[in-house]
């Protein structure tokens, strides 16, 4: 068998979290060597324990593929901010911004994903929200709950809440302009 010779990244240790764009924060387990398609590759095994799933990704492609450590602290407060701005939602057909807003999501960027949350956000005395954007902003929101939950060591809901709050306090904030 040949072996695939990469020089395997030391950013990523075992019981690091990380942002895997397509499925929010998990925990690397470890590194693993095996064998596909007749090379022996590096692996490193991450667990997503809020979707029951392990992942394998070659530590060659960890970059290339989008996965990063968590957010700096400064990248959670500029997206903490976004959260604070005004929604900005096009005049675009909903198939369009739902594209985009799945793409923001998929990205795994933190202040995209604050975009997401900040232009799909409804306050009680607004109109419903549609099933689709419902689910979109639900999704978001649980992405950016993970990530700010893992960054600041407290529970999900904890974050979530602090994510609400955050939001109530940008209504508030617009009623007394």
């Amino acid at each position: 068998m040949q072996t695939a010779n990469a020089q395997m990244p030391t950013s990523f240790r075992p019981g690091d979290h990380i942002v895997y764009p397509a499925h929010g924060v998990g925990r690397v387990m470890g590194v693993e060597k095996q064998a596909v398609a007749g090379l022996d590759l590096d692996v490193f095994v991450i667990s997503f324990e809020q979707d029951k799933m392990t992942l394998r990704v070659p530590t060659t492609k960890a970059k290339s593929c989008g996965m990063r450590p968590l957010a700096s602290s400064a990248v959670v407060d500029q997206a903490m901010k976004t959260l604070q701005g005004r929604a900005r939602i096009k005049r675009t057909m909903w198939s369009r911004r739902a594209q985009e807003y799945e793409a923001k999501i998929n990205s795994g960027d933190l202040v995209s994903i604050a975009e997401v949350v900040r232009d799909l956000h409804r306050a009680s005395d607004q109109p419903e929200q549609s099933y689709s954007e419902r689910q979109l902003y639900e999704s978001a929101l649980d992405r950016m709950a993970r990530e700010l939950a893992a960054v600041d060591k407290i529970s999900r809901d904890d974050a979530v809440a602090k994510l609400t709050t955050s939001l109530a306090a940008k209504k508030q904030t617009a009623a007394a302009a």
